[in-house]
């Protein structure tokens, strides 16, 4: 019996972000994006293993050498419209955000279960490791170039900030790809 369950939800890149590294997290939309196991060449979050940051203080000292699962942002087109709206936005910029890969058409994104799979047409496979909490990081990209609208983003952004995600296989995506999801076979934890 599989462990992971295919689902009926499949979603569709409608934006791609490359993350050059450095302090920002402005990304630059691009057309594809090839992912080796160390995740996009060149970007921000590239890395096999990456330093603990502070998301992290409660196991590790900061700055400890440990797996890096977060070397994707994947967001739901969705979820982010329902964020500008709440910042009285007409829309919100995907850059700002530091989008990797922006979805439309699976619901509730934020909240796939971790471990969930996105696999997209030449096999390439994404594992999410969580929920990506919103912080006060993308909010300084839209102050920028929106003033006064920056600090409306961490509480606007609760709970549809996306996930973040690793690269389980290598290959490429591009803009208008399908991926397919695939969840844990699993139930919900009940301690």
């Amino acid at each position: 019996m599989p462990v992971l369950r295919e689902t009926e939800f499949t979603g569709e890149i409608v934006w791609l972000g490359h993350v050059p590294a450095g302090q920002s997290i402005r990304a630059s939309g691009v057309r594809e994006m090839s992912l080796g196991f160390a995740g996009a060449a060149g970007e921000r979050h590239e890395g096999v293993n990456r330093s603990s940051c502070v998301r992290m203080k409660n196991l590790y000292p900061q700055g400890t050498e440990i797996r890096n699962v977060r070397q994707l942002s994947v967001l739901s087109e969705d979820e982010m419209q329902a964020t500008a709206a709440e910042m009285g936005l007409d829309a919100l910029d995907p850059s700002y955000l530091g989008v990797s890969i922006l979805l439309r058409g699976i619901p509730d994104f934020t909240h796939v279960p971790p471990s969930s799979r996105l696999q997209g047409p030449d096999g390439v496979t994404i594992t999410v490791d969580m929920e990506n909490r919103p912080c006060v990081i993308p909010g300084r990209e839209v102050e920028a170039d929106l003033p006064g609208h920056g600090a409306a983003f961490k509480p606007a952004a609760k709970g549809r900030r996306g996930v973040t995600a690793w690269v389980e296989r290598p290959g490429v995506l591009k803009l208008g790809d399908r991926l397919k999801l695939f969840v844990p076979d699993q139930r919900a934890w009940a301690p």
